[in-house]
C-alpha cells in the first residue's frame, strides 16, 4: 500500500474516538464511552485531522461543535462503520446478523404494535428486536437504525416510505366535560376549549370544514404526543381530535367519551421507512412484511367501522 492510500485510510481508533464525540458532544463524555482517558480522546481527534488536513470540530468552553467538513465526513462514514460493525458481528458468531434496530412512536408503539409483536416472534424466532422511540425524522446512520414506524408524509430525506395506514380521528373528551359543555350539535365545539397534537397544527379547521361549518377554531393547548392529549382530556381540560385505537383502554374504562361520531382523515399517514438506496436487510424485509399484512388486516377493520360522509 502505497503512502497516499495509507492516509486515506484512518485507524478504527480514530474513527471510534471522532464518531463518540459527535455522538456524545464531548471528549470527556466519549472518553468514558471508550475507556480511555480525555487526552487519549483529543490526540486521536488530532491525529485524524492531521491525516485528513482538515478541521473536525470547533472547540468552545462549552462542548465541540463540528465544522462543515466535519459534519460531511462523519455523515459519509456512517454505513462504512456500520458494515465493519456487520463484518465483525459475523466473523464471531459464525452467522450474519438477524437483529432489527427499529425506532417507533411512543403511543403508537405501546399500543398498537407491541401487542401484535409476539405474532412477529413467532414467524422469525431468528430475529433479535431491539426497540428506540423517536419522533419525527432523523439520520438511520448516526443513530445506528434500521427502520423507523413514522406519522406524516412520505417525504423523509433520503427515505423509502411503504405506507401502511392512515389516521382517522374524532374529537373526544371526559364524561364530565361533555355534560358540562352542553353540546347539542358539531357547531357547538367551535366555543369550546379544544387540544391538538403540535405536528397537526390544521386538524381542527380540516373537521370543521368536513362538515361545512365555518368558523376560527382556536386551540387552547398543544402537545407532542397522543398521551399527553388523553390525559388533558381526562382531566377536563377540552376536546381533542384523536385517533380512537390508540385509546380504546381509556374508552372502554369510560375516562374518556366520544363527542362526536364525526370522523375524519387526517393529513398524516403511517409509514414504515428505511434507508433510500440500499438492499434492506433480511431482518427488514421481514418485518415489512409482516407489518404490511397487519396493516393490511386493520385497515379493513377500521373501514368497516368508519361512518359513511
Amino acid at each position: 500500500m502505497d503512502p497516499l492510500q495509507r492516509r486515506l485510510l484512518p485507524s478504527t481508533t480514530a474513527l471510534a474516538a471522532f464518531d463518540s464525540v459527535v455522538r456524545l458532544g464531548s471528549f470527556s463524555a466519549a472518553a468514558v464511552e471508550l475507556t480511555l482517558t480525555q487526552a487519549a480522546i483529543s490526540r486521536q481527534i488530532l491525529t485524524l485531522e492531521e491525516r485528513l488536513n482538515t478541521t473536525l470540530f470547533i472547540r468552545g468552553g462549552r462542548g465541540v461543535a463540528l465544522t462543515p467538513q466535519g459534519v460531511v465526513y462523519h455523515k459519509s462514514i456512517q454505513e462504512a462503520l456500520a458494515l465493519i460493525r456487520t463484518a465483525s458481528l459475523h466473523a464471531i458468531t459464525g452467522s450474519p446478523s438477524a437483529t432489527l434496530n427499529l425506532a417507533i412512536l411512543p403511543t403508537f408503539g405501546t399500543r398498537w404494535l407491541l401487542p401484535r409483536i409476539p405474532n412477529f416472534v413467532s414467524e422469525h424466532p431468528e430475529v433479535t428486536l431491539n426497540f428506540a422511540t423517536r419522533i419525527g425524522v432523523f439520520d438511520f446512520a448516526s443513530e445506528g437504525i434500521d427502520a423507523a414506524i413514522h406519522i406524516g408524509g412520505d417525504d423523509w430525506p433520503n427515505g423509502e416510505c411503504t405506507f401502511l395506514m392512515e389516521e382517522i380521528v374524532a374529537p373526544v373528551c371526559s364524561p364530565a366535560f361533555l355534560k358540562d359543555s352542553a353540546i347539542a350539535s358539531e357547531q357547538d365545539l367551535l366555543r369550546l376549549p379544544l387540544l391538538q397534537m403540535r405536528s397537526r397544527p390544521l386538524a381542527w379547521e380540516d373537521w370543521f370544514s368536513s362538515l361545512g361549518i365555518e368558523g376560527k377554531p382556536l386551540a387552547n393547548m398543544g402537545f407532542e404526543q397522543f398521551l399527553g392529549v388523553a390525559q388533558a382530556c381526562i382531566a377536563g381540560l377540552g376536546v381533542a381530535l384523536m385517533p380512537l385505537f390508540l385509546i380504546k383502554p381509556e374508552l372502554d374504562s369510560g375516562q374518556l367519551i366520544v363527542a362526536s361520531h364525526h370522523r375524519v382523515r387526517s393529513r398524516s399517514n403511517y409509514y414504515l421507512v428505511s434507508p433510500e438506496g440500499l438492499e434492506p436487510p433480511k431482518p427488514v424485509k421481514a418485518f415489512r412484511e409482516w407489518l404490511l399484512r397487519e396493516t393490511a388486516e386493520f385497515r379493513e377493520l377500521e373501514s368497516a367501522s368508519l361512518p359513511s360522509q
